[in-house]
């Protein structure tokens, strides 16, 4: 009995994280799904939901969509100055493939959005916007399918813009906080309007284009749905098969190479895995999670770096198979960032590699000394390497 109860506790585990990768992944989760997360449990601290809607809207690329309809959520009070400006706004940004619900979640609020904590929601007035192509914000599965226009990160940057300033009011955020994609987009905000807040903080992201692993992950999966012959240029019927091969890749990039031990280690629990990821494809809708990986093509903050005049503190794992520490890349470029700094926090058995960004209370510590940095306090003198 004790065997079986242990074997169905590790398949709980294993299905709650194979949950998680899938949103992280890129591969967006139904909205059904979306409600409650695959990525942890829903929180009840009191959000309240906001939409907008701006009409013929015009991507980068010239391309416009008639209605783009932003979903948002909010957290906390804002604070006017002195002049009435909102002066105590922070952005937090979701990774790919998930949308605000991956960042309000009973893990997240507790670690970082409740009383005391770094964020907490009586000091700050938090903004979780889902990004274009995701949640509730306008998607290609919403009917346009493989004729929604064309977007990249730059896009997807400018709508966060548009909604802070014109929509919400606020002419400067404190800060902009991101994971993963929303991480790499913090990058971009600090380049793009270099003026708009007061600091960022991009965890488990690079500075650099998107290469090596990352980008062949990416084109792997690309590959798989565009070639499948049921893909029917974004007009198929079901899911093509080869869109439910792309999770094995996906799955093993994305998570700790101590933890994918743990959850697999033998043939009958491999098989489980495998099983599950099967049925996590059922959920997802390949025209939306083909437009969100090959969103990130036009992603190069890499030769704007020294002209970012606000303040940096990055952060990474170093089990991080995604973007791999051992290439040394925010050792080498954080330099080039007028006081910018890094840490990247060792992994453990108990950590998650990329993934480890889902869960906030493995890391909500090194929010804390970047607010305390930025609101002026005496923040810990961290080293590169903890």
């Amino acid at each position: 009995m004790m065997v079986a109860d242990r074997t169905k506790r590790g398949m709980r585990r294993l299905s709650l994280a194979l949950g998680a990768a899938v949103a992280v992944a890129g591969l967006a989760v139904a909205p059904a799904m979306a409600q409650t997360g695959p990525w942890g449990q829903p929180s009840d601290a009191g959000y309240k939901a906001g939409d907008a809607t701006y009409q013929n809207y015009r991507f980068r690329d010239g391309e416009v969509l008639p209605s783009l309809h932003v979903h948002y959520l909010t957290l906390g009070t804002p604070h006017r100055d002195a002049g009435g400006q909102i002066d105590n706004a922070v952005l937090v940004l979701h990774w790919t493939g998930a949308d605000s619900a991956a960042v309000t979640t009973r893990a997240y609020t507790q670690s970082l959005y409740a009383d005391g904590r770094p964020l907490d929601a009586k000091r700050y007035f938090l903004i979780f916007p889902d990004a274009i192509g995701c949640g509730h914000t306008s998607k290609p599965s919403d009917g346009l399918r493989g004729k929604f226009p064309n977007y990249g990160y730059g896009d997807m940057v400018d709508i966060q813009h548009k909604l802070v300033a014109e929509t919400l009011g606020i002419r400067h955020l404190h800060a902009v906080f991101g994971m993963s994609m929303g991480g790499m987009n913090a990058w971009q905000w600090a380049e793009a309007y270099p003026d708009a807040m007061d600091g960022i903080m991009p965890v488990v992201s690079l500075p650099i284009k998107v290469s090596g692993r990352n980008a062949i992950w990416r084109h792997l999966v690309i590959n798989l749905i565009r070639n499948d012959p049921a893909w029917k240029d974004g007009d198929y019927t079901s899911p093509p098969p080869g869109f439910a091969a792309g999770y094995s890749i996906l799955r093993m990039m994305i998570d700790g190479v101590s933890h994918l031990q743990q959850v697999a280690p033998d043939g009958e629990r491999t098989d489980a895995w495998l099983n599950d990821m099967n049925q996590q494809s059922r959920a997802a809708d390949p025209n939306d999670v083909l437009y969100s990986i090959k969103s990130s093509a036009d992603y190069d903050p890499e030769p704007g770096l020294s002209r970012i005049r606000t303040k940096v503190f990055a952060l990474n794992f170093d089990d991080d198979e995604f973007n791999p520490d051992q290439l040394g890349i925010l050792e080498r470029l954080t330099p080039t960032v007028p006081g910018a700094r890094y840490v990247v926090q060792k992994g453990t058995a108990q950590s998650f590699g990329h993934l480890t960004m889902a869960h906030p209370e493995l890391w909500s510590e090194h929010v804390g000394t970047f607010m305390r940095e930025l609101d002026g306090g005496e923040g810990s003198a961290a080293s590169p390497r903890k």
